[in-house]
Protein backbone atom coordinates (compact mmCIF):
# COMPACT_ATOMS: atom_id res chain seq x y z
CA UNK A 1 0.00 0.00 0.00
CA UNK A 2 1.65 3.64 -0.67
CA UNK A 3 0.16 4.84 2.72
CA UNK A 4 1.80 2.32 4.54
CA UNK A 5 3.70 3.73 7.68
CA UNK A 6 7.48 2.71 7.40
CA UNK A 7 8.28 0.10 10.11
CA UNK A 8 10.32 1.76 13.07
CA UNK A 9 12.72 -0.89 14.89
CA UNK A 10 12.70 -0.90 18.57
CA UNK A 11 15.96 0.57 20.36
CA UNK A 12 18.24 -1.28 22.61
CA UNK A 13 18.78 1.43 24.96
CA UNK A 14 14.98 1.60 25.47
CA UNK A 15 14.69 -1.98 27.38
CA UNK A 16 16.29 0.07 30.20
CA UNK A 17 14.50 1.48 33.11
CA UNK A 18 12.74 4.59 32.52
CA UNK A 19 11.79 7.52 35.26
CA UNK A 20 8.37 9.89 34.93
CA UNK A 21 10.75 13.05 35.05
CA UNK A 22 8.54 16.08 35.82
CA UNK A 23 5.20 13.76 35.03
CA UNK A 24 3.66 13.94 38.17
CA UNK A 25 0.04 12.22 36.82
CA UNK A 26 -0.43 9.56 39.34
CA UNK A 27 -1.22 7.08 36.25
CA UNK A 28 2.22 7.13 34.43
CA UNK A 29 3.89 3.90 34.61
CA UNK A 30 6.32 1.43 33.10
CA UNK A 31 5.12 -1.93 32.06
CA UNK A 32 7.00 -4.87 31.03
CA UNK A 33 4.52 -7.19 29.19
CA UNK A 34 5.38 -10.87 28.43
CA UNK A 35 2.19 -13.75 27.00
CA UNK A 36 3.09 -17.32 25.43
CA UNK A 37 1.01 -20.55 24.83
CA UNK A 38 1.85 -23.52 23.60
CA UNK A 39 -1.08 -25.10 21.68
CA UNK A 40 0.49 -28.90 21.70
CA UNK A 41 0.61 -28.70 25.47
CA UNK A 42 -3.13 -26.81 26.01
CA UNK A 43 -1.97 -24.16 27.69
CA UNK A 44 -0.94 -20.62 27.52
CA UNK A 45 -0.37 -17.39 30.40
CA UNK A 46 1.45 -14.31 30.62
CA UNK A 47 3.16 -12.18 32.96
CA UNK A 48 3.00 -8.52 33.90
CA UNK A 49 4.97 -6.12 35.84
CA UNK A 50 3.90 -2.32 35.63
CA UNK A 51 5.71 0.27 37.60
CA UNK A 52 3.44 3.15 39.48
CA UNK A 53 6.46 5.28 40.51
CA UNK A 54 4.00 8.50 41.13
CA UNK A 55 2.02 5.85 43.61
CA UNK A 56 5.31 4.11 44.92
CA UNK A 57 4.02 0.91 43.62
CA UNK A 58 4.01 -1.81 41.59
CA UNK A 59 1.53 -4.03 40.15
CA UNK A 60 2.33 -7.78 39.41
CA UNK A 61 0.13 -10.16 37.29
CA UNK A 62 0.83 -13.63 35.92
CA UNK A 63 -1.51 -16.01 34.96
CA UNK A 64 -2.04 -20.13 33.36
CA UNK A 65 -4.67 -21.03 31.56
CA UNK A 66 -6.28 -23.77 29.39
CA UNK A 67 -9.21 -25.04 27.92
CA UNK A 68 -9.55 -27.49 30.22
CA UNK A 69 -8.41 -26.40 33.32
CA UNK A 70 -8.86 -23.30 36.42
CA UNK A 71 -7.25 -20.48 35.62
CA UNK A 72 -4.21 -19.43 37.78
CA UNK A 73 -4.05 -16.74 38.59
CA UNK A 74 -1.63 -13.85 40.92
CA UNK A 75 -2.90 -10.08 40.86
CA UNK A 76 -0.70 -8.01 43.14
CA UNK A 77 -1.61 -4.27 43.49
CA UNK A 78 0.65 -3.57 45.92
CA UNK A 79 3.83 -4.76 45.52
CA UNK A 80 6.87 -2.48 46.71
CA UNK A 81 8.73 -0.93 43.39
CA UNK A 82 12.20 -2.77 42.78
CA UNK A 83 15.59 -1.06 43.37
CA UNK A 84 17.86 0.89 40.76
CA UNK A 85 17.69 -0.70 37.99
CA UNK A 86 16.43 -4.15 39.03
CA UNK A 87 13.40 -5.32 37.82
CA UNK A 88 13.19 -8.25 40.76
CA UNK A 89 10.11 -7.73 43.13
CA UNK A 90 9.06 -9.19 46.36
CA UNK A 91 5.88 -9.22 48.33
CA UNK A 92 3.80 -11.38 50.48
CA UNK A 93 3.66 -14.87 48.96
CA UNK A 94 5.47 -13.36 45.40
CA UNK A 95 8.80 -13.11 44.03
CA UNK A 96 9.18 -12.51 40.55
CA UNK A 97 12.32 -11.45 38.51
CA UNK A 98 12.31 -9.86 34.70
CA UNK A 99 15.78 -9.87 32.82
CA UNK A 100 17.36 -8.93 29.64
CA UNK A 101 20.42 -10.88 28.88
CA UNK A 102 20.79 -9.13 25.44
CA UNK A 103 18.93 -6.34 24.49
CA UNK A 104 15.88 -6.72 21.68
CA UNK A 105 16.99 -10.50 21.28
CA UNK A 106 16.53 -12.56 24.71
CA UNK A 107 14.82 -11.75 28.18
CA UNK A 108 13.56 -13.80 31.44
CA UNK A 109 11.43 -14.03 33.43
CA UNK A 110 11.63 -16.34 36.97
CA UNK A 111 8.58 -16.09 39.54
CA UNK A 112 8.14 -18.43 42.47
CA UNK A 113 4.41 -17.46 43.75
CA UNK A 114 1.02 -18.68 45.32
CA UNK A 115 -1.58 -18.19 43.29
CA UNK A 116 -5.36 -18.71 43.03
CA UNK A 117 -7.39 -21.17 41.20
CA UNK A 118 -10.54 -20.25 40.10
CA UNK A 119 -13.11 -22.40 38.06
CA UNK A 120 -14.80 -19.08 36.83
CA UNK A 121 -12.75 -16.40 35.45
CA UNK A 122 -15.26 -13.51 36.23
CA UNK A 123 -14.59 -14.43 39.53
CA UNK A 124 -11.30 -11.75 39.50
CA UNK A 125 -14.00 -8.96 39.26
CA UNK A 126 -14.90 -10.36 42.93
CA UNK A 127 -13.47 -12.06 45.66
CA UNK A 128 -11.45 -14.00 43.95
CA UNK A 129 -11.88 -16.84 46.57
CA UNK A 130 -10.27 -19.78 45.56
CA UNK A 131 -7.53 -22.33 46.24
CA UNK A 132 -3.90 -21.55 46.73
CA UNK A 133 -1.77 -23.37 44.95
CA UNK A 134 2.31 -22.84 43.96
CA UNK A 135 2.95 -21.51 40.74
CA UNK A 136 6.01 -20.62 39.28
CA UNK A 137 7.36 -19.86 35.71
CA UNK A 138 11.49 -20.16 34.89
CA UNK A 139 10.71 -18.86 30.71
CA UNK A 140 13.13 -17.48 28.08
CA UNK A 141 11.73 -15.36 25.40
CA UNK A 142 13.87 -15.07 22.27
CA UNK A 143 13.29 -13.02 19.58
CA UNK A 144 11.23 -14.39 16.73
CA UNK A 145 11.81 -11.80 13.66
CA UNK A 146 12.00 -7.83 13.69
CA UNK A 147 11.13 -5.38 16.45
CA UNK A 148 8.45 -2.53 16.28
CA UNK A 149 8.26 0.36 17.50
CA UNK A 150 5.07 2.42 17.69
CA UNK A 151 4.73 5.63 16.31
CA UNK A 152 4.33 8.36 18.32
CA UNK A 153 4.29 6.80 21.44
CA UNK A 154 6.96 5.71 23.64
CA UNK A 155 6.16 1.37 23.62
CA UNK A 156 7.78 -1.53 21.12
CA UNK A 157 6.74 -5.15 20.30
CA UNK A 158 8.48 -8.08 19.84
CA UNK A 159 7.31 -11.55 18.18
CA UNK A 160 9.12 -14.28 19.92
CA UNK A 161 9.64 -18.45 21.20
CA UNK A 162 9.13 -18.92 24.52
CA UNK A 163 10.60 -21.76 26.41
CA UNK A 164 11.39 -23.58 29.62
CA UNK A 165 9.24 -24.83 32.74
CA UNK A 166 6.08 -23.81 34.47
CA UNK A 167 4.80 -25.00 37.04
CA UNK A 168 1.29 -25.40 38.71
CA UNK A 169 0.59 -27.38 42.27
CA UNK A 170 3.03 -30.71 41.72
CA UNK A 171 2.56 -30.25 38.02
CA UNK A 172 5.47 -29.23 36.20
CA UNK A 173 4.94 -28.11 31.99
CA UNK A 174 7.91 -28.13 29.96
CA UNK A 175 7.03 -25.15 27.56
CA UNK A 176 7.67 -24.84 23.65
CA UNK A 177 5.80 -22.29 22.30
CA UNK A 178 5.13 -18.88 21.13
CA UNK A 179 4.57 -15.46 22.64
CA UNK A 180 5.17 -11.36 22.24
CA UNK A 181 6.53 -9.34 24.42
CA UNK A 182 6.71 -6.06 24.76
CA UNK A 183 7.18 -2.97 26.68
CA UNK A 184 6.04 0.74 27.13
CA UNK A 185 6.27 4.04 29.16
CA UNK A 186 4.20 7.22 30.08
CA UNK A 187 0.90 7.60 31.17
CA UNK A 188 -1.91 4.94 30.77
CA UNK A 189 -5.39 5.94 31.84
CA UNK A 190 -7.36 2.63 32.18
CA UNK A 191 -10.28 4.02 33.57
CA UNK A 192 -10.92 7.05 30.89
CA UNK A 193 -9.86 5.08 27.20
CA UNK A 194 -11.22 1.97 25.94
CA UNK A 195 -8.66 0.06 23.85
CA UNK A 196 -7.94 -3.56 22.39
CA UNK A 197 -5.13 -5.46 21.19
CA UNK A 198 -4.58 -8.53 19.30
CA UNK A 199 -1.39 -10.34 19.00
CA UNK A 200 -0.12 -13.48 17.81
CA UNK A 201 1.17 -16.20 15.04
CA UNK A 202 -0.47 -17.93 12.33
CA UNK A 203 0.16 -21.82 11.13
CA UNK A 204 2.25 -20.65 8.12
CA UNK A 205 4.57 -18.67 10.46
CA UNK A 206 2.99 -15.23 9.83
CA UNK A 207 3.34 -13.11 13.15
CA UNK A 208 1.06 -9.92 13.46
CA UNK A 209 0.18 -7.23 16.15
CA UNK A 210 -2.75 -4.40 16.28
CA UNK A 211 -4.12 -1.68 18.55
CA UNK A 212 -6.79 0.36 18.51
CA UNK A 213 -7.50 2.86 21.56
CA UNK A 214 -10.92 4.50 21.91
CA UNK A 215 -13.07 7.61 23.63
CA UNK A 216 -16.42 6.81 24.57
CA UNK A 217 -16.20 4.78 21.16
CA UNK A 218 -14.39 7.38 18.68
CA UNK A 219 -11.52 5.79 17.31
CA UNK A 220 -8.27 8.12 18.51
CA UNK A 221 -5.11 5.61 17.51
CA UNK A 222 -4.30 2.37 15.79
CA UNK A 223 -1.41 0.91 14.59
CA UNK A 224 0.40 -2.65 14.41
CA UNK A 225 2.89 -5.22 12.05
CA UNK A 226 2.75 -7.99 10.02
CA UNK A 227 5.39 -10.41 9.75
CA UNK A 228 5.55 -12.43 6.72
CA UNK A 229 7.02 -16.31 7.62
CA UNK A 230 10.28 -14.73 5.85
CA UNK A 231 10.89 -12.31 8.49
CA UNK A 232 10.31 -9.27 6.94
CA UNK A 233 7.96 -6.58 8.82
CA UNK A 234 5.66 -4.74 7.41
CA UNK A 235 3.48 -1.81 9.52
CA UNK A 236 -0.14 -1.66 9.33
CA UNK A 237 -1.85 1.70 8.22
CA UNK A 238 -5.64 0.75 8.72
CA UNK A 239 -6.50 -1.33 12.59
CA UNK A 240 -9.68 -2.02 13.48
CA UNK A 241 -12.37 -4.69 15.40
CA UNK A 242 -16.02 -5.23 15.84
CA UNK A 243 -16.81 -7.50 19.30
CA UNK A 244 -19.54 -9.45 19.92
CA UNK A 245 -19.88 -9.44 24.02
CA UNK A 246 -21.28 -12.02 26.50
CA UNK A 247 -21.84 -12.51 30.14
CA UNK A 248 -20.11 -10.07 31.90
CA UNK A 249 -18.71 -8.15 29.18
CA UNK A 250 -16.38 -11.22 27.70
CA UNK A 251 -16.19 -11.44 24.18
CA UNK A 252 -17.22 -14.39 22.34
CA UNK A 253 -16.18 -13.61 19.10
CA UNK A 254 -14.20 -10.53 17.41
CA UNK A 255 -13.31 -9.55 13.79
CA UNK A 256 -9.99 -7.77 13.69
CA UNK A 257 -8.37 -5.92 10.33
CA UNK A 258 -5.00 -5.26 10.18
CA UNK A 259 -5.07 -3.91 6.35
CA UNK A 260 -5.14 -6.95 4.38
CA UNK A 261 -5.15 -9.52 7.01
CA UNK A 262 -8.51 -9.84 8.47
CA UNK A 263 -8.96 -12.37 11.95
CA UNK A 264 -12.00 -14.17 13.10
CA UNK A 265 -10.86 -14.08 17.03
CA UNK A 266 -12.35 -16.58 18.77
CA UNK A 267 -11.60 -16.89 23.04
CA UNK A 268 -10.19 -20.18 24.33
CA UNK A 269 -9.83 -19.20 28.21
CA UNK A 270 -10.31 -15.66 29.84
CA UNK A 271 -7.52 -14.11 32.42
CA UNK A 272 -8.95 -10.89 33.14
CA UNK A 273 -8.32 -8.07 36.31
CA UNK A 274 -10.46 -5.53 37.57
CA UNK A 275 -8.40 -2.23 37.73
CA UNK A 276 -9.68 0.43 40.46
CA UNK A 277 -8.37 3.69 40.31
CA UNK A 278 -8.02 5.95 43.18
CA UNK A 279 -10.82 7.44 42.96
CA UNK A 280 -12.98 4.11 43.39
CA UNK A 281 -13.62 3.59 39.24
CA UNK A 282 -13.42 0.56 37.95
CA UNK A 283 -12.34 -0.35 34.49
CA UNK A 284 -12.83 -4.25 33.78
CA UNK A 285 -9.89 -5.65 31.82
CA UNK A 286 -10.69 -9.31 29.50
CA UNK A 287 -7.72 -11.07 28.30
CA UNK A 288 -7.82 -14.06 26.39
CA UNK A 289 -5.76 -16.96 25.24
CA UNK A 290 -7.48 -16.65 21.38
CA UNK A 291 -7.45 -18.41 18.20
CA UNK A 292 -6.98 -17.13 14.99
CA UNK A 293 -8.62 -17.78 11.33
CA UNK A 294 -8.19 -15.66 8.15
CA UNK A 295 -10.75 -15.37 5.36
CA UNK A 296 -8.01 -17.96 3.44
CA UNK A 297 -8.38 -20.42 6.13
CA UNK A 298 -4.74 -20.16 8.13
CA UNK A 299 -5.10 -20.61 11.39
CA UNK A 300 -3.21 -19.65 14.57
CA UNK A 301 -2.68 -18.78 18.49
CA UNK A 302 -2.28 -15.87 20.41
CA UNK A 303 -3.58 -13.18 23.58
CA UNK A 304 -6.21 -10.85 22.76
CA UNK A 305 -7.11 -7.85 25.68
CA UNK A 306 -10.11 -5.42 25.73
CA UNK A 307 -10.03 -2.29 28.18
CA UNK A 308 -13.55 -1.85 29.01
CA UNK A 309 -13.71 1.83 31.32
CA UNK A 310 -16.85 2.80 32.98
CA UNK A 311 -19.07 4.43 31.17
Amino acid sequence: MSDTPPVTPAAASDEGGHEPGGDVDPHWSESYYLDFFDPDKGVAGYVRLGLVRNQNKAWYWACLVGPDRPLVTVIDHEVALPRGESREVRAEGLWADYTVTTPLEHAQVGLESFAVLLDDPADTYGEMRGERVPFGLDLDWETDGGTYAYPGVTRYEVPCRVHGEVLVGDETIALDGWGQRDHSWGNRDWWSFGWSWTAGRLDDGTRFHGTAVDLAGTPLYGTGYVQTPDGRMTAVADTGHSDELGEHGFPTVTDWRLDELELKVEPVAFSPVLLVSPDGRESRFPRAWTTFTTKDGRKGHGWTEWNQPPT
